[in-house]
């Protein structure tokens, strides 16, 4: 072997040898990568800015992959997970999905209908009340024609399905706002009825929490107040005193 043949083994020796250091630096470069990186795990986003109570689908949603350590718990979801579900807040474009976001799935029996009133913020127990709470539903009539100045249980142990975070609405004289929490409950249709009349009409709806399993039998409690008990009379709209 002449020495230009013996120079030019050793130049691919030498090249054999830096390509396997090569392969090795990338190798744990990679290596170390996925051991800071981790498994990978799918999440969606919503692809467009989404207003509050709207249905989620494969139009509005698209899957992403990130790293499990980088996703919360509740983000991790299959598409049957969220298709047909409602978001409950706004979202902008990009936001993920995590099942918190989502308004519960209805757990109606046959007989329940599922109602919103908003509470007060402050006086409404609204602060207090948690899904799966049983509370009374008071009513306040003030300014109703042909109807006493009253303060009426207009349906008691009612079931709360959610509670919604705080908004303000305008007030009956349209000059004022209101801080308000609605508030979704589970009523049979009649006493739905009565609590949609009450949500428009009465002056206050309030929600008065109860202690857990009260009992039943309820017959021996007042149902109405008014100025008669405090030794007034109750005056009817319109009529003069």
């Amino acid at each position: 072997m002449n020495p230009r043949q013996r120079r030019g083994v050793l130049l691919m020796v030498l090249s054999m040898l830096a390509a396997v250091l090569v392969f090795v630096g990338v190798s744990g470069f990679v290596a170390d990568v996925n051991s800071r990186v981790g498994p990978m795990v799918t999440v969606y986003q919503v692809t467009t800015d989404l207003p509050a109570f709207t249905s989620l689908s494969g139009e509005n949603t698209e899957p992403v992959e990130v790293p499990e350590r980088w996703a919360a718990a509740n983000t991790v979801l299959d598409s049957q997970d969220i298709d047909g579900r409602v978001i409950a807040v706004p979202l902008t474009a990009g936001s993920p999905v995590s099942l918190d976001l989502l308004v519960p799935p209805s757990d109606l029996e046959a007989d329940e209908r599922e109602i919103a009133v908003n509470v007060d913020a402050v006086t409404g127990l609204a602060g207090r009340v948690r899904p799966g709470d049983r509370v009374d539903v008071y009513a306040v009539f003030a300014d109703v024609p042909g109807l006493a100045r009253q303060a009426r249980i207009l349906t008691e142990n009612v079931r709360v399905v959610s509670v919604q975070g705080q908004k303000q609405v305008v007030t009956g004289d349209e000059d004022t706002l209101q801080d308000v929490i609605p508030v979704t409950l589970a009523l049979p249709p009649d006493s739905a009825l009565a609590v949609t009349y009450a949500n428009s009409f009465a002056e206050e709806v309030r929600l008065v929490g109860l202690p857990p399993g009260v009992a039943q039998d309820r017959s021996d409690e007042s149902k109405t107040f008014d100025a008669e008990e405090l030794g007034g009379e109750a005056v009817p709209e319109g009529v003069d005193r």
